[in-house]
């Protein structure tokens, strides 16, 4: 094989999204759908950046704020404002987001690794960072965005508001 025909084979794609004036990319592979902003149902003892669940043609959905995950502070949604449902070991996730950008091409040796020091975001949930022209983006590991705790605490929260609806 080629050097170009093995640096193709080595290309992903990243859908990037804006977060707090910085550029994250998504890799598209886990991207389902792009939504515009709706409102959610709430969640008793949900975590913080876990704002609720909406309903995706008969799925439940849990939804989490970007922002609020990664400790930045809550803006309000306008017409810019989208969910991005996101596929991550076959649950689905909506995470919401500023903005859409566009879908990137990233060759494997674009990505370098995430420097440990004053990113906004902690880096546990970046698993690179590439330079496109004068443009930096973030390259999000979409594992990690919802945890398998949270997903389990949420099923068993839905699983009790479910039951005081039925009694109610």
């Amino acid at each position: 094989m080629s050097d170009p025909s093995r640096s193709e084979a080595l290309q992903s794609q990243y859908l990037t999204v804006n977060l707090a004036h910085e550029e994250y990319g998504i890799d598209i592979l886990s991207v389902r759908e792009i939504r515009g902003w709706t409102p959610v149902t709430r969640i008793p003892q949900s975590p913080h950046y876990v704002l609720g669940v909406l309903n995706l043609r008969g799925a439940i959905v849990p939804v989490i704020d970007l922002r609020l995950r990664f400790g930045l502070a809550r803006e309000e949604y306008d017409a810019t404002t989208v969910t991005v449902i996101i596929t991550v070991s076959g649950r689905q996730f909506g995470v919401v987001v500023d903005g859409v950008s566009d879908v990137l091409d990233v060759a494997g040796d674009a990505m370098r690794p995430v420097p440990d020091m004053g990113t906004t975001v902690d880096t546990e949930y970046l698993k690179g960072l590439t330079s496109i022209g004068d443009r930096m983006v973030l390259l999000l590991d979409a594992d990690k965005l919802l945890q398998p705790q949270d997903a389990q605490m949420l099923e068993a929260a839905l699983n009790a508001a479910n039951d005081v609806k039925a009694v109610a």
